[in-house]
């Protein structure tokens, strides 16, 4: 019997390590890039709350985890009515994240440890207390700022109707009155999301101008590339047409709807592209876009168009063999003929862990409120992971996820702080179980993320899983993720790529090859008999080998090279 786990992966830290790591042409066609959530991550002043000191002061140890890059979630200027994803200044960082000086000494200490920096932007809705949107208001009807947004007259004999019948994906109309400056009820302006969060008008020069102004600001500061959020959402259908649906959140991800996924938006993305080659060093942009098909997701990452998009399609994805082995294929047909890498990712900050969604049984969705079997989800986890990583092309790592953490299912009513939570027919509301901020250390008020407690309430049981009680711990997930990072980046046959040889195996047993290297991902409930194929490089669970052959536990994947 043999357990295959990791050591700690060696840490980069020579001259020469970080010129390689830095210089690497093509880098983001097989880069592993780490989400940042700011406000969970590390606390540096004791407020509860997380912040780019916090974060620069935690760049070592996404060095020695093995990530090419860092993601970071919202840090502008905001009212933080949606975590910061409605921005009311996107050139300052918020007082409670720090300030750009912060934001400077991170992106230079990051690039002096080989990582590249990659921020959210938010091009689809603005705060509703941005300096446009509120002239727009006190000017009052006729106003050249509302036509920057969605302002419309109301339907029906006073206006009282929303101009059309389009709902917010937080839930409610995706309209809001306002009270206009002479006290009466004024025009409607859209919010596909929340009603702090106005939708640009795309079609406005200004909107395009202020954008590629703002590109170019983070660019000069030394930004590696952009997040782009709402990706898809920036064109709306000419007209604002009716949907006719009243249970419109359904079709959401099923249908191009007359607000999401518009042709109009790849002319944007072409400009965009035109501004972001003419900087030196590679810099990416990757789109959330939410599509049908992963073919139209391809759209968006045309020669001319973005470098990435988040493929949604495998997120949600059960643990499952034959559903698994169709979205690897479909992806990778879609990306190969724009020459585009795929991406693979488990978890986000949108979306319920998925060390809990594979603890719960199939059919539940990507937001899930029941803890299920722990024991189970984490089993599973760990092998979703390592066949994640065995993969071609990109792959995305969520902030805690290395750790083996499970949502938070049981957070108290008053601490919440979804917007959708707080809106009927939306969203579930529950996203706040994927942001809690993540353990360091076994002991703390905070177990490490800082002095002062956490904005929100951290499990007693999270002590165990810090990163301190799992680092040099055979076995471990933060160490299987070492290792697995180490092995990719060490294995000439592990990254880069866009295809896969798929070897036969039994139901529910997923194997493939990669030139000397072969994945094994048994997904059934039950132990596997196979073929050993060559030697071990890393198991998510223990295995036995005897006589050339291999016992493969359920739900556990195998790293083999023939070399």
């Amino acid at each position: 019997m043999s357990q295959h786990s990791a050591d700690p992966a060696p840490t980069p830290t020579s001259a020469a390590a970080v010129a390689t790591v830095a210089k690497r042409r093509d880098w983001w066609r097989d880069a592993v890039i780490y989400q940042v959530y700011p406000r969970s991550f590390a606390d540096s002043n004791g407020d509860g709350m997380g912040d780019l000191e916090g974060v620069r002061s935690r760049l070592p140890y996404l060095r020695d985890l093995g990530v090419d890059a860092v993601w970071l979630s919202p840090f502008y200027a905001s009212p933080q009515a949606d975590a910061g994803y409605d921005v009311a200044d996107y050139r300052a960082v918020d007082p409670m994240f720090g300030n750009l000086l912060d934001a400077d000494a991170l992106i230079r200490d990051a690039h002096g440890l080989g990582l590249r920096i990659i921020v959210d932007l938010v091009p689809n809705h603005s705060s509703d207390q941005h300096e446009w949107f509120k002239r727009a208001l006190a000017d009052g009807p006729g106003s050249p700022l509302r036509d920057r947004y969605h302002f419309r007259p109301g339907k029906g004999a006073d206006g009282e109707l929303p101009p059309n019948d389009w709902e917010s994906i937080f839930g409610g109309p995706a309209w809001t009155r306002v009270t206009e400056p002479d006290g009466t009820p004024g025009e409607w302006y859209l919010h596909l999301f929340a009603p702090e969060q106005p939708d640009f008008n795309w079609e406005h020069p200004a909107v395009g101008d202020e954008f590629r102004s703002i590109l170019r600001f983070w660019l000069d500061m030394g930004v590696d590339g952009f997040r782009i959020d709402v990706a898809h959402g920036l064109v709306k259908a000419e007209g604002l047409p009716d949907l006719g649906d009243h249970d419109q959140l359904k079709l959401l991800g099923n249908d191009v709807m007359p607000f999401f996924d518009q042709d109009g938006v790849h002319a944007i993305y072409r400009q965009w592209r035109t501004i972001l080659d003419e900087y030196a060093g590679e810099r990416i942009f990757v789109a959330e876009a939410w599509t049908p098909t992963v073919e139209r997701t391809a759209n968006y990452v045309r020669p001319d168009e973005l470098h990435q998009a988040f493929n949604f399609q495998y997120l949600s994805t059960e643990w499952d063999a034959d559903e698994l082995r169709k979205v690897v294929d479909r992806t990778l047909d879609a990306m190969r003929p724009v020459g585009a890498p795929a991406t693979w990712v488990l978890s986000n900050h949108d979306v319920t862990r998925h060390a809990t969604r594979f603890a719960n049984p199939p059919g539940l969705g990507t937001q899930i409120r029941t803890a299920g079997d722990r024991e189970l989800g984490l089993r599973r986890a760990r092998a979703a992971t390592l066949l994640m990583l065995a993969l071609p092309g990109s792959a995305y790592v969520y902030q805690g996820e290395e750790l083996g953490l499970p949502d938070v299912v049981d957070l108290p009513d008053e601490v919440r702080q979804d917007p959708a939570y707080f809106r009927g027919a939306g969203q579930d509301g529950f996203r706040d179980g994927c942001r809690v901020p993540i353990p360091w250390t076994r002991e703390g008020s905070s177990y490490g993320f800082g002095s002062g407690g956490s904005w929100l309430p951290q499990p007693a049981t999270w002590a165990e899983l810090s990163v301190e009680a799992q680092t040099g711990v055979a076995g471990s997930t933060l160490e299987l993720y070492r290792a697995a990072l180490a092995a990719r980046r060490e294995h000439p046959d592990l990254g880069a790529g866009d295809t896969v040889e798929w070897l036969r195996a039994p139901e529910g047993v997923l194997a493939f090859r990669r030139g000397e290297f072969v994945c094994v991902a048994n997904t059934t409930g039950e132990s596997v008999t196979l073929p050993a194929h060559g030697r071990v490089l890393l198991t998510s669970g223990e295995i036995t080998e005897a006589d050339g052959e291999t016992k493969v536990p359920s739900d556990t994947t195998v790293w083999w090279t023939t070399a």
